[in-house]
């Protein structure tokens, strides 16, 4: 019997490049206007979810991603890293949603999925940096969770054992599977691309990409089927279209910024005590501090 791992990815903008396009008049990011990047702490999660496959015999790693078609670059960058398979869940249905309409997205295409034993996620993802997706999907599904894991250290006789890194210290838990964690950006780093990987999966693409071929290529994905990435929509799971995308989307974001710090002044200061104890008094004075 198989064990089956579900990899929670998401295509972000990278927000080191925030600028005055980033938002839309209704209040939801520009993607297009932001370079796109894989998010950091779901290659953590990656990580983790490939290092159990190495470990378990007959397991396999799916990787589940939310977004429009590009985002099936996630799933080849999987692919290419050691991934099994993988599914975009994509069309104008799940636009604009919050973290409460993608958990809810997610959560129905993992029930499509049957059977699964575990579910990794990054602990949050830095377009939004809310942590709730992780923990909202295993709420919607009805699963244990564990979140803050620095390391999935075995799983054994139905269990999983994991390490918690948390603001004062490192906690080991066991828990029952199936079980969905949430892992640190402390965890290890997701292994680079395998070359041969990625000569193997390097065409894959989604229906969607696949229109846009010529007749010659598209015989390609009939001779080579791992060539075929999952492309689901809303007629592809069992959902509730209330809950959806702006419609099931109680957050609304009125504005964003970048904020860049810059040091106008600066002083130079001695060891002395006396300059020490100056700037001290002043810096209460101008109430810096104090």
């Amino acid at each position: 019997m198989s064990f089956n791992i579900v990899v929670l990815a998401k295509q972000v903008p990278d927000t080191r490049n925030v600028g005055k396009d980033a938002m839309k008049a209704d209040g939801t990011v520009n993607r297009a206007a932001l370079p796109a990047i894989y998010n950091p702490e779901d290659l953590n999660a990656l990580e983790q979810a490939l290092r159990l496959k190495e470990k378990i015999e007959g397991a396999v790693v799916t990787v589940l991603t939310m977004g429009p078609a590009r985002a099936a670059e996630i799933i080849r960058e999987s692919l290419f890293r050691g991934a099994d398979r993988g599914v975009v869940l994509s069309g104008r249905e799940f636009a604009g949603s919050d973290t409460l309409a993608t958990s809810y997205a997610l959560s129905c295409a993992i029930r499509k999925m049957g059977h699964v034993d575990l579910i990794v996620c990054g602990r949050q993802a830095i377009d939004g940096d809310t942590a709730q997706v992780g923990p909202q999907v295993a709420e919607k599904l009805g699963l244990p969770q564990i979140t803050y894991a620095e390391e999935i250290m075995d799983v054994a006789d139905g269990h999983i054992t994991v390490r918690r890194r948390l603001e004062r210290g490192i906690e080991v838990v066991r828990g029952p599977l199936p079980m969905l964690v949430t892992v640190n950006g402390s965890a290890a780093p997701c292994r680079p691309r395998h070359a041969k990987l990625t000569l193997k999966y390097k065409r894959a693409a989604i229906p969607s990409e696949q229109a846009a071929l010529d007749e010659a290529d598209k015989a390609l994905y009939a001779e080579r089927p791992y060539l075929n990435i999952g492309e689901w929509g809303v007629a592809d799971i069992d959902h509730d279209d209330r809950w959806l995308g702006l419609t099931g989307s109680p957050t609304k974001v009125k504005h964003i910024e970048n904020v860049v710090f810059t040091a106008k002044e600066s002083k130079r200061l001695s060891p002395a005590d006396n300059e020490v104890e100056d700037l001290m008094k002043e810096l209460i004075a101008n109430h810096t501090i104090g």
